[in-house]
């Protein structure tokens, strides 16, 4: 299983970017995709899940980036996407994506495997 998460950068307020999350070694029908975020002094939280584990798509989102936040899949290109519209500085944050089996969770524990951080870095 390995996951490689891209897109971040620097953005003004207001403004957007499109995470991605390549995955191998697994087939997306069968495990969440979670997406989490880590700001320096404080914990990971999660921001976004998507999962199709009992039959239907599925998807979450943290109360802080509803309506703002849109995450996808593609599973053609075993990819899974993050759309970020109206960025805020406390969107500020390395993120990361996150695979288990089964259903979506919240809570970072609970996934078995990571890709490595995005930065996103949201600044005037």
């Amino acid at each position: 299983v390995q996951l490689q998460a891209s897109g971040g950068g620097l953005v003004q307020p207001g403004g957007s970017l499109r995470l991605s999350c390549a995955t191998s070694g697994f087939t997306l029908d069968y495990y969440a995709i979670g997406w989490f975020r880590q700001a320096p002094g404080k914990e990971r939280e999660g921001v976004s899940c998507i999962s199709s584990y009992d039959g239907e798509i599925k998807t979450y989102y943290d109360d802080s980036v509803k309506g703002r936040f849109t995450i996808s899949r593609d599973n053609a290109k075993n990819t899974v996407y993050l759309q970020m519209n109206g960025l805020k500085p406390e969107d500020t944050a390395v993120y990361y994506c996150a695979t288990d089996r089964g259903r979506c969770s919240m809570w970072h524990r609970a996934y078995e495997w990571w890709g490595q951080g995005t930065q996103v870095t949201v600044s005037s």
